[in-house]
């Protein structure tokens, strides 16, 4: 991703808006509240206000539920850049914060926590609506991209990629995971609204591209027709073997060439996101099977299966510390990287996806192995201890490896401990960030990132309705 990951200096900015050191906390008892005001906020839910205020009202620390009510909201108070319709239909243009494009993945996470107040709120109802619309729109003008364009009118500045772009185009890096989420919201909408008019023919469509996709991906005839080069030194941002990646054994599983932080991958066979697809393609299929897309339904199992079992062979790693684990990315022919990242889906991340039980023994090792120095990105600095990325500089933590610790903990004490290392680490900004200095939080990369702030709030409500404890000590 064109992430643009300079440090931020926290005198200047807060969560997108320009603010001074001097207002960064307001003065006696409260913390200022950090969100727009509300003439200025792109879309305003009841429902989600009221949610807000029934949290924070159990929630003692007066930090941390100023937090809570600044980044919960942040996503429609902010990246709401259209909402309206188009040829009728309800349409929702998501950018990710401070750069001016939607990604799937970070647009359906952004928006997934909301879905539960859908019955309570028409207009979210139909925001909502708008992104799925949204999605099936992107999947039909590419599914290999990861990020686009509001419509044809502007050329990204990524458009020179040798690669197959078009105008409508951000971005397109080529990741099983960006497919898997727009499956992951549809399949949350239809359980919480019990709503198939939005799985219309177009819908349907979107749905076969994306298995036909995962199919050419599997790549058991020959590379497929995705390939992906970019004119610069960094061989985070483009693939080797003339734009087809580094070779793999045909075994079932499906060659993703960018991980979830849109860096490239070193082995096609990304483990996390392949056990994403599992779950994701039998969501596909139970919504297929209610809107009578049977053959579709029966595809997405067999392809779930096919991917299930070659996971079981060929997922793990042998680590001497550790003992059996699961490998981050595998090529098929026994090479293997054993590590783990922080952007989601990665292993720490697999039981909130619903991807494996988080009592899983080799789950749990991995656990052991990721938040330890025996993954080469773990980070532990002065004021927090997490995952780290080649993506951000050396010695930053991301804010959703703490996040995603605390979501799949069973540990008051681990949550606990999560919760302090994010409050030590907003920099005085009341908002989440990509990463951070572990030994100094005021350096940081991206001010407005709004998929943390949103999934921020997850976990504080998460929190709330599983352990209300911690919130009132």
């Amino acid at each position: 991703m064109d992430r643009k990951s300079f440090i931020v200096n926290t005198s200047l900015v807060a969560g997108g808006l320009a603010v001074s050191p001097a207002s960064l906390f307001a003065k006696g008892t409260g913390y200022e509240n950090r969100r727009p005001v509300v003439s200025q906020r792109k879309f305003v839910s009841p429902a989600i206000e009221a949610e807000i205020a029934r949290v924070k009202a159990d929630i003692s620390d007066p930090e941390l539920a100023w937090l809570f009510e600044n980044c919960f909201p942040n996503t429609l108070d902010t990246t709401i850049t259209h909402h309206g319709e188009l040829n009728g239909e309800a349409d929702t243009f998501v950018i990710t914060g401070d750069i001016d494009a939607m990604w799937l993945r970070d647009s359906s996470a952004q928006i997934y926590p909301y879905v539960p107040y859908v019955n309570d709120d028409p207009a979210l109802k139909k925001l909502v609506q708008g992104v799925i619309n949204r999605h099936t729109r992107s999947v039909l003008i590419d599914p290999y991209a990861n990020a686009f364009n509001y419509d044809a009118s502007k050329k990204s500045e990524w458009y020179g990629d040798k690669t197959d772009m078009k105008m409508e185009l951000h971005e397109r890096k080529w990741e099983v995971d960006s497919l898997c989420y727009v499956i992951r919201l549809a399949h949350r909408y239809y359980e919480m609204a019990n709503d198939v008019s939005v799985f219309d023919k177009e819908w349907v469509a979107a749905m076969k591209l994306i298995v036909k996709t995962f199919r050419e991906q599997q790549r058991k005839a020959d590379h497929g027709p995705y390939h992906f080069q970019r004119g610069i030194l960094a061989n985070k941002d483009t693939l080797t073997n003339d734009g087809y990646g580094a070779p793999i054994k045909p075994v079932g599983l499906i060659c993703s060439m960018f991980r979830p932080s849109d860096d490239a991958i070193t082995y096609a066979f990304l483990i996390p996101s392949n056990f994403f697809a599992v779950i994701s393609l039998r969501q596909l299929a139970r919504i297929s099977s209610v809107i009578h897309e049977t053959d579709l339904a029966i595809e997405c199992v067999a392809l779930a299966d096919e991917v299930d079992k070659a996971l079981k062979e060929y997922d793990r790693h042998q680590h001497p510390k550790n003992g059996e684990i699961y490998a981050y990315e595998v090529d098929g022919l026994g090479h293997q990287l054993v590590i783990d990242e922080p952007n989601l889906p990665n292993l720490l991340s697999l039981p909130y996806f619903d991807a494996v039980s988080d009592k899983d023994k080799t789950y749990q090792r991995t656990r052991q192995f990721v938040l330890s120095d025996s993954n080469p990105y773990f980070v532990k600095g002065k004021y927090a201890e997490g995952v780290g990325s080649d993506h951000t500089p050396k010695g930053y933590v991301w804010h959703l490896s703490l996040i995603a610790r605390a979501l799949t903990s069973d540990s008051d004490i681990e949550v606990a401990s999560c919760l302090k290392m994010i409050k030590a680490t907003h920099a005085g900004t009341g908002f989440m960030h990509e990463g951070f200095s572990a030994n100094n939080p005021k350096l940081y990369t991206r001010k407005w990132f709004a998929w943390a702030n949103t999934i921020f709030g997850e976990l504080i409500i998460k929190v709330h309705k599983e352990r209300p404890h911690l919130l009132k000590g």
